[in-house]
């Protein structure tokens, strides 16, 4: 509930208005699938829940890196609704829609992986008991959730109908 009332926060606020239909929708899109993962987890992996709530970076680099994409991750939801906001970009429902699409594909790929890989943690860490995956998505591509992760970076600006919100992707 705290993260639904920030993400508001950082979409209406800087909209300057509750009257911005594209952030109702990620917003119902983003929570009914982050709420549906969680739920998951916390009936089927709680230990793997832990992991992903706790713990920071060691390394200086990949604190550097995390830093980074929070800032970026923020940028891509400000951004948008300062676009809405003061309209620099005119867009087609449509694109909303198909952001909508990449946001949900997005958190189901985040999701494949959880099920896949219940040593998946917020930090760079190796565990005694972990072993490598090479079955589902890791059969595909070596880094699933990074694959996710992209496709939420161009979903989010899409969905909330900016163009210039795409460039937190780059």
């Amino acid at each position: 509930l705290f993260l639904f009332v920030v993400f508001a926060a950082m979409l209406f606020i800087p909209a300057w208005t509750f009257n911005y239909w594209q952030a109702w929708v990620f917003l119902a899109v983003f929570f009914v699938s982050v709420s549906a993962i969680s739920a998951y987890l916390m009936k089927n992996d709680p230990k793997l829940l832990e992991r992903r709530a706790g713990g920071s970076e060691q390394e200086t680099s990949q604190k550097i890196i995390q830093f980074l994409l929070t800032i970026a991750f923020l940028a891509s939801i400000i951004i948008p609704s300062l676009d809405h906001r003061f309209a620099w970009s005119v867009m087609s429902p449509y694109f909303a829609a198909i952001g909508d699409v990449l946001v949900a594909t997005s958190l189901l790929i985040i999701f494949l992986v959880f099920k896949e890989n219940t040593f998946t943690s917020r930090v760079v860490e190796v565990d005694a008991e972990q072993k490598v995956i090479s079955t589902g998505l890791y059969a595909l591509v070596r880094h699933p959730m990074y694959m996710g992760a992209l496709l939420l970076f161009v979903g989010i600006p899409l969905a909330l109908g900016s163009w210039w919100g795409l460039l937190t992707f780059i």
